[in-house]
């Protein structure tokens, strides 16, 4: 059974049509990475998943169950939590505080404020500073560590990387690893081609709010997936 599925979907932000009957499956502990240009729907389609943007049509299922128009904050009691792009952390509150937040709605488990400074270790001297004085890498760091605290099943990762130093992106990327491997189903939005094809098992192009690309990362070319992401061919479905 799919940990996640998307079928039809359909997102409008006014008379924008972001997203347009979409369909996308996602087996538990995949690690999909979705690209595109901007504004091809990937941020919408993950929001849209967590729950923060109501579809216009279509289904979101979570392990069969349909979540459609089941409220965001219920979804992250389910096992869906969203790193949003921005961080959009408590810049007034320490590490600890915001990490502590990711717990009030979510669910029982392994994960605990001890757990993600082991994963995040450079936030561990940093664990009482306020976020608002972090480098933009611990920010990132303490923004997963708060979705992870609400241990979810299905992490969706918006823009990891987006306004981060090539060491800083390295860093949380590093950290990353362990929890890429250990089950955990993660959907990442990532710009970087060369990285989003070195972590993901799956890979899925977006256009003008359509998959016009996707198979497994394996077999895809860096050419393939170039000339789906400026729009030069048709979809296509690359057999894993």
């Amino acid at each position: 059974m799919s940990s996640l599925a998307v079928a039809g979907l359909n997102v409008h932000h006014g008379l924008l049509h972001a997203v347009r009957d979409l369909s996308l499956d996602v087996s538990s502990g995949e690690v999909v990475a979705l690209v595109g240009a901007n504004g091809a729907g990937k941020t919408t389609l993950l929001r849209a998943i967590a729950g923060a943007h109501r579809p216009s049509g279509g289904t979101i299922a979570l392990d069969g169950r349909d979540i459609t128009a089941v409220p965001g904050h219920r979804r992250v009691g389910m096992g869906i939590a969203l790193v949003p792009e921005g961080r959009r952390l408590f810049t007034q509150m320490s590490v600890e505080e915001n990490l502590r937040l990711g717990r009030a709605a979510g669910r029982p488990g392994v994960w605990s404020v001890d757990k993600v400074i082991e994963t995040f270790p450079n936030l561990a001297a940093r664990r009482t500073a306020r976020t608002g004085t972090l480098s933009g890498g611990e920010q990132q760091a303490t923004a997963i560590g708060r979705a992870l605290m609400s241990n979810p099943s299905v992490l969706l990762l918006d823009e990891v990387s987006l306004g981060l130093s090539p060491v800083a992106v390295d860093r949380v990327y590093e950290s990353l690893r362990g929890l890429m491997q250990s089950g955990t189903t993660i959907v990442l939005v990532e710009q970087d081609l060369t990285r989003a094809m070195k972590v993901a098992t799956r890979l899925v192009c977006m256009l003008e709010g359509r998959i016009v690309l996707e198979g497994a990362t394996a077999s895809l070319t860096r050419e393939q997936v170039t000339e789906a992401y400026f729009g030069l061919g048709q979809r296509k479905a690359v057999p894993a």
